[in-house]
């Protein structure tokens, strides 16, 4: 339940990318559906995309230990030859990661066809919908002088989920904060994470009073 509950919270950043950041915006349920199919598939492309750099990289890992191997008969640098291997290691390492993320993507196909994730996601858009205004308003509070709008798409929607989750569909605050934050990791950069991290520990702190 709770990795559906992940995938709902992803595909539904992916189709709120898809919809124009307004509060006038009115969908009806057919349309949220056709959003998330075009979610859907954005989010299987991307995990084709994905195997596809694993494979370039594990080409290139190879070739550096092959590069090594005929500089270890050649030179006697051994710290040379030392750090080439450890460069390669470190990609074969961040690509057994990403391709262990991967595999978990035909279950994220076929779950995808359950109805509970689609009516989450459909739920989470619409709270999203149709209470934008006080949404942006209560996070706004939460930002110490900055806006929400200052902020890059994707780094509001990230806030907004984490909000719906916490105000509209009775997650644990921590949960709504942890799931956002692993969004955060995923499709934000750097200083967006951390300004992410400071505005959810500030929601956290007023939900609590």
């Amino acid at each position: 339940m709770q990795n559906n509950r992940s995938l709902s919270r992803e595909l539904s950043l992916i189709s709120l990318g898809l919809i124009k950041d307004k509060g006038d915006c009115k969908l009806n349920k057919f349309q949220i559906e056709e959003i998330f199919e075009s979610a859907l598939d954005s989010l299987i492309n991307h995990c084709r995309d994905e195997l596809e750099n694993c494979e370039s990289e594990l080409e290139n890992a190879s070739q550096k230990i092959l590069e090594s191997e005929l500089h270890e008969g050649v030179d006697t640098s051994f710290s040379k030859i030392r750090d080439l291997l450890k460069e390669s290691l470190i990609k074969i390492e961040t690509i057994m990661n990403t391709i262990s993320v991967t595999l978990d993507f035909p279950k994220l196909i076929v779950s995808s066809g359950q109805i509970d994730i689609r009516e989450d996601v459909n739920q989470r858009i619409s709270n999203i919908i149709d209470n934008l205004t006080i949404i942006d308003s209560d996070i706004d509070q939460a930002m110490n002088g900055w806006r929400l709008q200052r902020l890059p798409r994707i780094d509001r929607d990230i806030l907004r989920l984490a909000y719906v989750d916490i105000n509209f569909l009775g997650t644990p605050v921590a949960v709504a904060c942890d799931e956002a934050v692993n969004l955060a990791n995923k499709y934000s950069d750097t200083q967006g994470r951390k300004f992410i991290n400071g505005v959810l520990r500030r929601l956290q702190t007023a939900k609590m009073k």
